[in-house]
């Protein structure tokens, strides 16, 4: 005669592993390094500066 299986552990063991699998891909699709999130800051700042050396004397930016 086999074992008993005990249920809630069985049904608690399934949850944790569907979490993780969720977790996993959450990390794939949002996930991104500390330098790649430094390096669209950097570009980022890059830009503005850019944008704000072309700006003519007396220009706002627009507030709107």
């Amino acid at each position: 005669m086999p074992d008993p299986i005990n249920l809630n552990r069985f049904r608690k063991q399934k949850a944790r592993a569907e979490k993780e699998a969720q977790a996993a891909e959450n990390r794939v699709r949002f996930g991104r390094t500390k330098a790649e999130k430094e390096a669209e800051a950097e570009e980022a700042a890059r830009k503005a500066r850019l944008l704000d050396g072309h700006r003519r004397d007396g220009d706002e930016p627009d507030r709107s």
